[in-house]
C-alpha cells in the first residue's frame, strides 16, 4: 500500500485527487490550511477509501508551521511514495508574509520547496517515489527574478504566473538532483478548472462559453494521478497535460535558470548555509 501526501488536499483538485488515491487503495495524508474544510475532506476521503486519512494543518504562508507539519509527517510515516505538490493560490500583490517573502511566491513556491525538502528522506525510502507539482499555463506571464524569489510581485496575477513559473523550474533542477536518488518529479498543468479559485480568471467572465472552456474538479486531477500511477515513459522533470506532454516557455525549463532559483530558495526558506 502506498503513502500519498496530498498538498492544498481540502479542496478543489486536491481533494478530487485524494478521494482517487483513497478508491485506488493508497493510505492517504491531507494538507490542509483551513481547519473545517480539512476535516470535512477527511470525511469525504474515508467514505470514498473506507479509511481515515492522516491530516495535518498548515498555512503556507507561514514556514513555521510548514516546518512543523514536515516534521510531523516525516515523523509519523517512514516512507512516502508520492507528494502531490498541489498547494497554490491567487493572491493579493505586493504583500510580504510573517517571513518577509512575498506572498504569492511563498504560496506557490517556496513554501512547497521547503516541504519537499523537509520530507525528502521518506521518499527516498519508498524510492521509486514521485513529486508531483501543480503548474499552470500562467506560468508563461510570470515575471520571476530567480536571484530573488522572495521579491514582491506587481500585482496578483503576475505573482501567480511568476510562482507557477517556478514549480517547473523546480521540477527540472529536481530532477538533475534527486531522479539519480530514486524520486522522480514531475509537474502538470490541470487546466482551467470551475471552483471557487477559476471564478477568479478573467475567462471566467466569458459567459455561456465558460463550461466549454472550464473543467470539473476531478478531470483536472486526472494528469496528477496517473503521473503518480507511473505511466510508462515518465520524463523526470517533465511538463504535462492531458495525459501527454506539455510546452512550457524557455523561461519556465532552462537548466541554468533552474540552478540558480535552487539555491536562492534555499536562502529564502532557511536551508542555505
Amino acid at each position: 500500500m502506498r503513502t500519498v501526501v496530498v498538498t492544498g488536499g481540502s479542496s478543489g483538485i486536491g481533494l478530487a485527487a485524494a478521494q482517487a488515491f483513497a478508491r485506488g487503495g493508497d493510505e492517504v495524508v491531507l494538507l490542509g490550511r483551513d481547519k473545517s474544510r480539512l476535516a470535512n475532506a477527511v470525511d469525504a476521503v474515508r467514505a470514498a477509501g473506507g479509511r481515515t486519512p492522516a491530516a495535518y494543518r498548515a498555512d503556507f504562508t507561514v514556514l513555521d508551521e510548514v516546518r512543523s507539519a514536515g516534521a510531523a509527517i516525516a515523523a509519523e510515516h517512514e516512507r512516502i511514495d508520492v507528494l502531490a505538490s498541489n498547494a497554490g493560490n491567487l493572491v493579493p500583490g505586493r504583500r510580504r508574509t510573517v517571513d518577509g517573502l512575498d506572498l504569492s511566491l511563498q504560496t506557490n513556491h517556496l513554501a512547497g520547496f521547503l516541504l519537499a525538502h523537509l520530507l525528502l528522506e521518506r521518499l527516498r525510502a519508498a524510492a521509486p517515489a514521485r513529486i508531483i507539482t501543480t503548474s499552470s499555463a500562467a506560468e508563461a506571464w510570470g515575471t520571476l527574478d530567480v536571484a530573488r524569489p522572495g521579491r514582491r510581485q506587481a500585482t496578483a496575477w503576475l505573482g501567480y504566473g511568476s510562482g507557477k513559473q517556478a514549480n517547473i523550474l523546480f521540477t527540472v533542477e529536481a530532477a538533475r538532483r534527486w531522479a539519480p536518488l530514486g524520486v522522480v518529479p514531475t509537474c502538470f498543468f490541470p487546466g482551467l478548472i470551475r471552483s471557487g479559485f477559476g471564478r477568479r480568471s478573467p475567462l471566467f467572465t466569458l459567459g455561456k462559453l465558460a463550461p466549454l472552456l472550464f473543467r470539473t474538479n476531478e478531470q483536472g486531477a486526472d494528469t496528477l494521478v496517473w503521473l503518480a500511477n507511473d505511466p510508462a515513459g515518465l520524463v523526470p522533470g517533465g511538463y504535462y497535460a492531458w495525459r501527454r506532454p506539455f510546452g512550457a516557455t524557455p523561461r519556465a525549463t532552462n537548466p541554468d535558470r533552474a540552478r540558480r532559483l535552487w539555491e536562492t530558495s534555499l536562502t529564502a526558506v532557511g536551508l542555505a548555509g
